[in-house]
């Protein structure tokens, strides 16, 4: 087995039920707490008590209509609506911990570069040097059209803006600033330096700013890069951009493949083909026998949405499932979703043929990824296989009903993982990427940190 040390994120959104659709309904459930912030300020400290490296938070700026072509279902069935904003519960989470980081989730299709910047900048400041963006292109049409769009923005064209929005917000926090530029000089009363704060005069295809950065260099300057992007599109924008990668993979052998060609990539943009964590979406259901965790994974089963899970599924592969028969193989069509989530069930594994209640019924619990049901020693056994078999560097833990899930899993399965040596006792840093990697700072193979002023006058 592998000894390598495991990171953990834990995997919400501020919404009830999020990867598990019908859960919200079981009564040990708080999801529906979302909206309060006393959830996510216990859900904190207990992540920081497992020594959990962050929570990540996904979202959406839609709703899942693809279904029947209506939004009845997941209205219905609470299938990720009603959702609120993910940024705004981090300040809470933030004043309860030290060292939990904030993996936040915003789209590079909707939002603008420059106040989008300065929003990054206040969370990294506010945390200390906690923050890290999750960068998504959004693949609902709903979330376009009520976006002042005709319709949803072609899948490479989406990535092709993302790529300019992240150059733009790279100028911004590296270059804009000199690292010295504020002086806090109270006895000849200069605040900054107006010598060291630059434009970025950037003018593109997509966006024009000139800058400057309205905020002064937080801790981290850049937050920690995330990517979810399973594509050959996306992989190919992670081996650019990503210090950590959120995967979703039904099977060891779908992340194995994952894995391996993300490091050839990363290979050949000329980053270490190391440099990039990812992180497999992970739901345990751990009790202390084997035989308990059986049979909670069957009551849990028995408060799942099928017909959220269709909504959901509707909303990530493009696909109206309502046009299936039950036990009708589901098939490959190429549209402007998720253009991962339609392959995984479909063609990355020839050797698995998947029915779409058979699809339905897999996320119905943990959404597109593995569910380890067992005792605290069998849930650690399959991650260290996980570790071992795929390549993955760790895993986004999703709940079934929160926050047990998560209490269930620090309580009973981080005592065995650190016994093993496998997941830290202590934080290392005072940073979300210093807890990471060992810096606070970008590596000198990232390309955001070309744009950082003290090289450039090295160049």
């Amino acid at each position: 087995m592998s000894k390598k040390r495991i990171y953990l994120n834990a995997f919400d959104m501020n919404c009830a039920g999020h990867q598990s659709p019908g859960l919200w309904s079981h009564p040990e459930d708080q999801s529906h707490r979302y909206k309060d912030s006393e959830y996510w300020i216990e859900l904190a400290k207990i992540l920081e008590r497992g020594r959990f490296d962050a929570i990540f938070l996904a979202d959406v700026l839609g709703i899942y209509d693809v279904y029947e072509d209506s939004r009845d279902a997941a209205v219905k069935q609470g299938a990720q609506v009603p959702v609120n904003d993910p940024m705004l519960v981090v300040p809470l989470m933030a004043q309860v911990t030290k060292h939990l980081g904030f993996g936040v989730t915003v789209s590079t299709s909707y939002d603008q570069p420059y106040a989008f910047a300065r929003s990054m900048s206040t969370l990294d400041h506010l945390t200390k040097g906690r923050v890290g963006w999750n960068i998504v292109t959004s693949y609902l049409n709903s979330a376009a059209i009520n976006l002042g769009l005709d319709k949803q923005i072609s899948h490479d064209t989406r990535y092709e803006i993302a790529e300019e929005f992240l150059d733009v917000c790279y100028k911004l926090w590296e270059g804009s600033w000199e690292d010295d530029a504020v002086t806090l000089d109270k006895k000849n009363r200069l605040y900054t330096d107006p010598t060291k704060v630059h434009n970025i005069d950037h003018k593109g295809e997509y966006f024009n700013v000139i800058g400057p950065h309205l905020t002064e260099p937080s801790p981290q300057r850049t937050p920690v890069i995330y990517q979810a992007g399973a594509s050959k599109r996306g992989r190919n924008f992670a081996a650019k951009h990503a210090e950590c990668v959120f995967i979703s993979s039904p099977t060891k052998r779908i992340a194995e493949k994952y894995v391996k060609q993300l490091r050839e990539e990363t290979k050949k943009v000329g980053r270490d083909e190391n440099e990039i964590k990812v992180f497999s979406l992970f739901t345990p259901i751990v009790a202390t026998t084997q035989e308990e965790a059986e049979a909670k994974y069957e009551e849990y089963k028995s408060y799942s949405s099928y017909e959220g899970g269709l909504a959901l599924l509707g909303g990530w592969t493009g696909i109206d499932l309502s046009s299936y028969e039950p036990d009708e193989e589901l098939r490959y069509i190429k549209n402007e979703a998720i253009h991962s989530a339609v392959e995984i069930f479909t063609k990355i594994d020839p050797d698995k043929k998947w029915t779409v209640k058979e699809v339905a019924e897999f996320v119905g619990v943990g959404g597109i990824g593995p569910v380890a049901v067992g005792s605290p020693e069998r849930v650690a056994d399959i991650m260290e296989e996980w570790i071992e078999d795929t390549g993955v560097d760790g895993f986004n833990i999703a709940y079934a009903i929160t926050p047990g899930t998560f209490e269930d899993f620090v309580d009973l399965v981080i005592p065995v993982l650190q016994e093993r040596g496998l997941v830290q006792k202590e934080y290392q840093e005072e940073t979300l990427r210093g807890n990471l990697t060992g810096s606070s700072q970008l590596p000198l193979s990232h390309p955001g940190k070309q744009y950082h002023r003290s090289l450039q006058k090295s160049l």
